[in-house]
C-alpha cells in the first residue's frame, strides 16, 4: 500500500454534507440576545448575507459547492492522505495511523474551507468589506486570502496575545491586503471597554468576536464571517471527511477512531461528521474524539447551557458547551483552541453521546508534536498537535489492550508560522495552565438566565 493517498482533482466534492438532516434530535433553537426567543433571518442579516443564513438553517442532507468556489478548491484540493508508517515505527504501535494534511492550502491550514465560499456568497450578495476575529491567525490568514480573491476589504481583530506571539501570521493577513489589529482594540467600543478596565489584556476569541461583530453591525457594506462554530462553517469544512471517505476505500481500511482538535469545532466536525453519519446509521461504529487544551476544556469541563459567543454580549444565545462568555484562558501557544465555547451542533452531539472528547495540558502535546515532526517530517500547528497526541495516546492504548486499531487524524495546519512556540518548549520555557475549576465555576455564574 502507498504512505501517500491522493485523489483526482475531479474527485473535489461537488456537494457538503449537512448532518443536521441525520442527527437524531433536531438542533436547540437559537435565541435573540434582547427578547430570548428564536431569531428570525431578518435577525441575522445585518451581519451575514443571505445565502449563508439559509445554509445556517439548511435541513437537507446534501449542498451543491457553486462551480466557482470549485474552482479555487482546485488550487489545493483534494489534500493528501498519508498513512504514518514511519510514526507507527517511532512509537512502536501495531496500529495503523492516517493523518489527513489540511497544511498544503495557500493560507496553511483547513480554513480557506470556508473563507472561500464566505467570500464567494459575501461578493455575490453586493457586501463590499468583511469584520472577523482570529485566534492563532489561521483563519484570519485564510479570511484575508479569500477576501483578496474576491476584492473584498478585510478586517481582523486578532486576539493580543497571538499578535504578540505570531507576528508573522500578522505580516501574512498584511501581505493578502488585510487590514489587522490587536483586540482588544481601541477601534470598537467594546474594545475600549475592556481595555478601560484591563490596559493589558491578552485578548480572548470573546473579546475579538466582541469587535468584529460590532464592527459589522454599524457598517451597511461589511458582513461579519467568522471561521468556526456555527453550521454553516462546519458544513463547509466536510470536503475534509468526504474525501477522507474516499481515501479510506482506497486504502481499503476504515477507522475506528476519528481525532481532530477542537476549539470552536470545525475541523472536528470537517473530518469527523461524514464518519459520524456511518455510526448514526449503524453501519459502521467510528469513535469520533475531539481534543482541547487542559486550560480552556470547554467540553470537558464545561456546562451545557444557552451563553453568548461573545464577550461584550452582542451575539445571539446558542446552546452550547461553555465555560462562560466573559472567560478568559491563559495564553497558550495554541491560540485556535482559547475560545469560552463551542459548535452547538458539536455540543450537542457530545451531550447526546455521539462524540467524545479529550484535554491535554501543552508540553504533552509538543512533545508529541516534535515526535512526529522528526518521524514524519512535517512540523505541525499546536492546534493540530493536540489531535496527534491523542493519535497517539490511543494507538498505545490499543498496544495494550492487544488490539490492532486504524486511526485517522486531521493534521489541519502546518506549524511554519508557530516557531517562537517550538522554541519556548525546547527552552524548557513552556508551562502548563490547568485552569481553576473556581476560575471556572465564577465565569459559569455569570450565564445568561435565559433558555435553559
Amino acid at each position: 500500500m502507498e504512505t501517500k493517498i491522493i485523489l483526482k482533482d475531479s474527485d473535489i466534492p461537488k456537494t457538503w454534507y449537512n448532518i443536521i438532516s441525520d442527527i437524531p434530535n433536531p438542533p436547540q433553537p437559537v435565541l435573540h440576545p434582547g427578547t430570548g426567543k428564536p431569531i428570525t433571518p431578518a435577525d441575522l442579516l445585518p451581519l451575514f448575507p443571505m445565502p449563508i443564513i439559509e445554509q445556517e438553517v439548511a435541513t437537507q442532507r446534501f449542498i451543491p459547492i457553486p462551480e466557482e468556489v470549485r474552482k479555487i478548491y482546485a488550487l489545493w484540493r483534494p489534500t493528501p492522505m498519508f498513512r504514518a508508517e514511519r510514526l507507527e515505527a517511532a512509537i512502536g504501535t501495531r496500529s495503523r495511523i492516517y493523518y489527513k494534511y489540511e497544511g498544503t492550502s495557500p493560507a496553511g491550514s483547513h480554513k480557506p474551507n470556508t473563507s472561500i465560499p464566505q467570500a464567494y456568497y459575501n461578493k455575490m450578495s453586493g457586501r463590499k468589506r468583511i469584520a472577523t476575529e482570529t485566534g492563532a491567525g489561521q483563519w484570519g490568514s485564510a479570511l484575508a486570502l479569500a477576501a483578496s480573491f474576491f476584492g473584498l476589504e478585510a478586517k481582523v481583530y486578532m486576539v493580543n496575545i497571538s499578535y504578540q506571539q505570531k507576528p508573522y501570521r500578522r505580516m501574512l493577513m498584511e501581505s493578502y491586503g488585510a487590514t489587522v489589529v490587536a483586540s482588544p482594540s481601541k477601534d470598537t467600543n467594546s474594545g475600549r471597554q475592556i481595555l478601560a478596565g484591563d490596559p493589558d489584556s491578552p485578548g480572548s476569541l470573546g473579546i475579538a468576536i466582541s469587535e468584529a461583530v460590532e464592527d459589522a453591525a454599524t457598517r451597511e457594506d461589511t458582513s461579519y464571517a467568522l471561521g468556526s462554530v456555527l453550521n454553516h462553517v462546519l458544513l463547509h469544512q466536510t470536503v475534509i471527511g468526504l474525501e477522507s471517505q474516499e481515501q479510506m476505500r482506497i486504502a481499503n481500511d476504515y477507522p475506528d477512531v476519528v481525532i481532530a482538535c477542537c476549539g470552536g469545532g470545525s475541523n472536528l466536525a470537517g473530518l469527523g461528521f461524514p464518519f459520524l453519519r456511518d455510526k448514526i446509521a449503524g453501519s459502521r461504529d467510528p469513535r469520533i474524539i475531539a481534543v482541547e487544551p487542559s486550560s480552556c476544556p470547554t467540553l470537558t469541563k464545561g456546562v451545557y447551557a444557552y451563553d453568548f459567543g461573545d464577550t461584550a454580549k452582542l451575539t445571539p444565545l446558542v446552546k452550547m458547551y461553555t465555560l462562560g462568555h466573559d472567560f478568559v484562558p491563559a495564553g497558550i501557544h495554541a491560540g485556535g483552541l482559547r475560545y469560552h465555547g463551542d459548535s452547538p451542533l458539536v455540543s450537542q452531539l457530545y451531550h447526546e453521546g455521539l462524540i467524545e472528547a479529550q484535554a491535554y495540558p501543552q508540553t504533552v502535546v509538543f512533545k508529541s508534536a516534535l515526535t512526529f515532526a522528526r518521524s514524519e517530517g512535517l512540523l505541525p500547528a499546536p492546534e493540530s498537535a493536540h489531535a496527534i497526541h491523542s493519535a497517539i495516546v490511543e494507538a498505545k492504548k490499543a498496544d495494550e489492550e492487544g488490539k490492532e486499531k486504524t486511526i485517522l487524524f486531521n493534521l489541519s495546519g502546518h506549524g511554519f508560522f508557530d516557531l517562537a512556540a517550538y522554541d519556548d518548549y525546547l527552552a524548557g520555557r513552556l508551562v502548563d495552565h490547568e485552569h481553576p475549576e473556581s476560575r471556572i465555576r465564577e465565569a459559569l455564574g455569570r450565564l445568561p438566565k435565559t433558555g435553559g
